[in-house]
């Protein structure tokens, strides 16, 4: 059996003298705490980073039973056509499971239904983002996320989606479908150095 002192961080060429990969900087946080129907990130530093990573702290919404969602900004563009696709798995309090398939959406998930803004319906949520800036290749995203909903319990999603067109993605609209509004959020864009 090999131990920590033997095959260890060091070994793999982390620490000290070795390289630092996966490393999280901060590009933005924004907090809000009033109703408003969006959040966007349109200085995401795309050329830079390879991978995106979002994170969602004790969001609620003004309407109960919405979910929270992403979109893309292509060249600064959004894109809001019918165009994303997705596949999730949805876990309930009630120890139910359900599959979503999704071809032909104008938005992607993040979340289940995010609750409302009742005492303890808040969502949390982190998501990775793939090839946003590589106008070559497709842009990817999974992510997994929890929430307390207005039925009193707890459901759970993940899954991942796909914008099926090569293009350069610079900036990314966080949501709630159905045209509802946040009342609360916390969220952070990261991007993850490589080298």
């Amino acid at each position: 059996m090999v131990g920590p002192t033997t095959f260890g961080y060091q070994n793999l060429g982390f620490g000290a003298g070795g390289v630092d990969l996966g490393k999280l900087e901060l590009i933005e946080t924004q907090t809000y705490s009033g109703a408003v129907s969006f959040v966007d990130f349109t200085s995401i530093d795309e050329s830079t980073y390879n991978v995106h990573f979002l994170v969602i702290s004790n969001s609620g919404n003004v309407t109960d039973n919405r979910r929270l969602t992403c979109r893309f900004y292509e060249s600064g563009v959004l894109e809001t056509a019918s165009v994303y696709q997705c596949a999730t798995q949805i876990g309930t309090g009630a120890g139910s499971f359900v599959e979503v398939r999704e071809t032909g959406i104008d938005e992607l998930r993040l979340c289940d239904n995010t609750g409302g803004n009742s005492t303890g319906e808040k969502a949390n949520s982190y998501a990775y983002f793939y090839n946003l800036g590589n106008s070559s290749k497709y842009s990817f995203m999974t992510f997994h996320s929890v929430v307390g909903n207005p039925a009193g319990s707890v459901s759970m999603e993940f899954g991942g989606g796909v914008l099926p067109q090569a293009s350069t993605v610079n900036g990314i609209r966080v949501l709630i479908n159905d045209d509802s509004n946040f009342d609360s959020f916390n969220i952070s864009l990261y991007g993850i150095k490589e080298s």
